[in-house]
Formats: structure tokens, C-alpha cells, sequence
């Protein structure tokens, strides 16, 4: 059972993840996108929010669980 379950969080990948390139934030299983403009982008997980600060951020994917922002980003807070 125990390797069933390995499976399943491997395929599904359920927990709440960023990951950070050069001018790009992509964010896995998040819950809501609380607010979106050019400057400023506030993601909402299970566990708090994620807020993107910069310049001319724009959502280049978007999908039911996740999420990429490009743009010149200058600042991320995760809290």
C-alpha cells in the first residue's frame, strides 16, 4: 500500500511548489490568484500566500493548478 501511495504523490505531485528561473516564477498546486497586475502578483496556497513584486509581470501559463509569471521579477515573499 505504502508503494501505491509513493506512486500516486509522484504522478499527482499534490504539494504546493515554486520554482524560480531568470525572469520567470512557476507555481504548482496553488489555490487562488488573490491579485494580478503588472507589478504585483498574490498567489494563495493551503498554507499562506506568495507574493511576486517587479515589472511587467505577465502569466505566461495557466493552467487549474498551475501558474508561470514572466517578467522582470524583483521581488518574491512567501508567507
Amino acid at each position: 500500500m505504502k508503494m501505491i501511495n509513493k506512486v500516486r504523490s509522484y504522478l499527482l505531485e499534490e504539494e504546493f511548489t515554486v520554482n524560480i528561473f531568470k525572469n520567470k516564477v512557476n507555481v504548482i498546486n496553488y489555490t487562488n490568484i488573490d491579485h494580478f497586475d503588472i507589478n504585483k502578483v498574490v498567489i494563495r496556497h493551503d498554507d499562506g500566500i506568495l507574493k511576486i513584486t517587479g515589472r511587467n509581470l505577465v502569466v505566461s501559463k495557466l493552467l487549474i493548478d498551475e501558474v508561470l509569471i514572466t517578467g522582470d521579477i524583483q521581488n518574491i515573499e512567501l508567507g
